[in-house]
């Protein structure tokens, strides 16, 4: 594994929370991949080592994306969601990976 030249508290951060909607779900049953919400500095080797370190799984490969934040109106003020950065990490044939029941 290559959680070595990581430093375990900030792989521990980098992942900020797994993302279930009707996309993550179809991406899961389709290519094994699960979906994450990660820090908007998180690099891939930083997101595959914490995926490896906290589930004890192998990991094939990370992409990513960034998402804008969307404008939105708050009665007269206008605001802004904030920026999403997020994570499809697709899992080695055969691994598994349980988000603690996914009702959610």
């Amino acid at each position: 594994m290559s959680t070595t030249q990581f430093d375990e508290g900030r792989l521990m951060a980098v992942l900020v929370a797994p993302i279930v909607s009707e996309k993550a779900t179809m991406v899961a049953e389709k290519s094994n991949a699960v979906v994450f919400k990660v820090l908007r500095d998180a690099t891939k080797p930083e997101i595959k080592a914490a995926v490896e370190l906290m589930f004890k799984v192998q990991v094939k490969g990370v992409s990513v994306l960034n998402q804008k934040g969307k404008t939105k109106k708050f009665g007269k003020s206008i605001g802004r969601r904030d920026h999403v950065r997020k994570a499809f990490v697709t899992l080695m044939p055969g691994q598994e990976l349980n988000l603690g029941g996914e009702a959610v």
